[in-house]
């Protein structure tokens, strides 16, 4: 089994400018991650955009689903800005359903050095491979699927809906 994992972007892969304080993205950091992590699964890593989730438009949700539907892969993590994860897993959930997909992200950029990255990357590796088919969200250490989970940005947390 080869994992992919899909980069979009998202606060996982933010740089921070130390002259200007804003954050950007230059490359991703997940293969970094991986190896990190002393990852050995067998993972291939695919960038298909790196943006800020709240810029993420339903064209590049199209393209999220087509690239899935298209990979040969059938476990795939799709790396994602936290702000609007949900609206794509949901995007995701109502096309796609013979594939397992883990949505992660970070509340805290990887280059921070106190990122929750590395953390949600771990889980949703060991999640999609011990998970059925279907759209899932991996954050927290918890798996959400995506008609109950929302984003609590007062706590700062993924969570069930009541």
């Amino acid at each position: 089994m080869e994992i992919l994992i899909l980069v979009t972007g998202g606060t996982f892969d933010k740089e921070y400018n130390e002259l200007t304080g804003e954050l950007f993205f230059k490359d991703t950091h997940v293969d970094e991650m991986l190896n990190l992590g002393r990852n050995l699964v067998r993972t291939s890593t695919e960038t298909l955009m790196m943006k800020d989730s709240l810029n993420m438009t339903d064209d590049d949700r199209r393209l999220i689903v087509d690239h899935c539907k298209s990979v040969k892969q059938n476990h795939i993590i799709v790396t994602h800005g936290t702000d609007t994860m949900v609206e794509t897993a949901v995007f995701l959930n109502r096309e796609i359903s013979e594939k397992t997909i883990i949505l992660t992200g970070a509340m805290i950029p990887y280059k921070f050095g106190s990122s929750d990255g590395l953390f949600n990357l771990g889980s949703a590796l060991a999640l999609v491979q011990t998970l059925k088919e279907g759209v899932y969200i991996a954050m927290n250490g918890r798996y959400f699927h995506p008609a109950n989970v929302r984003k609590n940005k007062e706590d700062g947390v993924f969570e069930e809906l009541i």
